[in-house]
């Protein structure tokens, strides 16, 4: 008598294999001596290795030689010296939300936890369970929506023809949603596109947020990559906030650290201002503490430490500016490389979008078959959106790259 196993193929199907994963898999099976990885979302330095960065191996040292460090469990809400200090960074040290108080934030396992654990709370507590998210989105975001049940509506972000912001679509499709719904937006260095609004955009945004009641939920993965000022890119979040509005936030410091293994993030949950609003922070906290302890118990500590080491030491603090802006010029040149090596080559198509577009990445117009053909012939790996990851671009690499892209653009319809 054999036992029969209850998950059978039709209880359990075999999910479909994420892209991401695929790509690293088959790059890392590709032993080519051209190989250029331009789908992993992690900065790269001009050697294509990765950077720990300065004011990280400072604070490394710091942790380590202080005689009370340990390994202790960190309570539910995470180090409260690293998120206090994570607050300044995305709202600014004069918001008013901390001036008064009225917002509470958890240690995430980076920014991804951060938005899982965003998506938990809301689908349990707000009015509507409906989250509108833009047509160009991190794929996952549409992963994490469903497992907590939210109804994900997409609006349109990205203009098809011109490879712009779609700010008609986008504010017309906000003035359609019911009011009270949930809306993902990313403040800066939009993930995949490189598009973000400007600064009046925002403005006309949020007052569409004012006249539906909308909820915004920010994910901020790349503080600092869009502009290389960490102020000017949270002008979204400092605007939303200045208005009075209720606020979600996701926050990681895996990208702009390069802390990825260690998954550092924050959730921070404000307050509108009123007589009210410490109440509300207060019960907020109580329902986070909850879902934080029925999914992570508490949150990793060693990365935070580093991390709270950095933002809370002055000399640290400037070190870490000057490492981001490091990160953001490398990658800055590299899309006026890349532009100038397609226009050399009198590439077909407009390529003017790549020094248009901000961030780690750039979105373009390459097809599947195309994309497929860059794996295939050049031993190129970028994502079959189109979207390719700058940092993977160095100076030796940039032309070769542009050699596949033009190669392919012009033979692969």
């Amino acid at each position: 008598m054999s036992y029969r196993s209850i998950l059978r193929p039709d209880v359990v199907p075999l999910a479909e294999e994420d892209q991401f994963y695929r790509i690293e898999v088959a790059c890392e099976a590709d032993h080519s001596d051209r190989k250029v990885d331009l789908g992993i979302g992690a900065y790269r330095d001009d050697n294509g290795q990765s950077w720990i960065l300065p004011s990280v191996k400072r604070a490394q040292d710091i942790l380590i030689r202080d005689p009370s460090f340990n390994h202790d469990y960190l309570p539910v809400e995470g180090n409260v010296s690293f998120t206090s200090a994570a607050q300044k960074i995305i709202l600014g040290a004069d918001s008013p939300a901390i001036k008064e108080n009225r917002l509470c934030p958890f240690q995430t396992i980076s920014g991804t936890g951060a938005v899982s654990l965003a998506s938990c709370f809301l689908s349990e507590f707000m009015p509507s369970t409906t989250i509108l998210v833009p047509t160009e989105t991190w794929t996952v975001h549409w992963d994490i929506f469903a497992k907590a049940h939210l109804q994900a509506d997409s609006y349109p972000y990205l203009s098809a023809n011109e490879n712009t912001l779609d700010l008609d679509g986008m504010l017309s499709a906000l003035k359609s949603a019911r009011p009270g719904s949930i809306v993902l937006l990313h403040p800066c260095a939009h993930n995949p596109t490189g598009i973000d609004p400007t600064d009046e955009q925002w403005k006309e945004i949020a007052m569409v947020f004012y006249e539906q009641n909308l909820v915004p939920l920010f994910d901020c993965a790349y503080q600092g990559f869009a502009s290389g000022s960490l102020s000017q890119d949270n002008f979204a979040i400092r605007h939303f906030v200045e208005e009075g509005f209720e606020i979600i936030i996701a926050q990681s410091f895996s990208k702009i650290m390069g802390l990825y293994g260690q998954q550092v993030g924050v959730f921070h949950y404000i307050a509108p201002p009123g007589s009210d609003a410490l109440n509300t922070v207060n019960r907020v906290a109580s329902q986070i503490a909850l879902r934080q302890l029925a999914t992570i118990s508490t949150p990793p500590s060693y990365g935070a430490r580093i991390a709270s080491i950095i933002l809370n030491n002055p000399g640290l603090l400037g070190e870490w500016k000057e490492n981001l802006h490091t990160m953001f010029t490398r990658i800055t040149q590299m899309r006026r490389v890349l532009y100038q090596e397609l226009t050399l080559l009198g590439t077909p198509g407009n390529w003017e979008q790549i020094t248009r577009q901000t961030g780690m990445f750039s979105y373009t117009d390459v097809t599947a078959a195309q994309v497929q053909e860059l794996q295939t012939r050049w031993h190129v790996y970028i994502l079959s959106s189109g979207r390719i990851s700058m940092a993977g671009l160095n100076t030796h690499n940039v032309r070769y790259f542009a050699e596949a892209l033009d190669d392919v653009v012009r033979r692969i319809k």
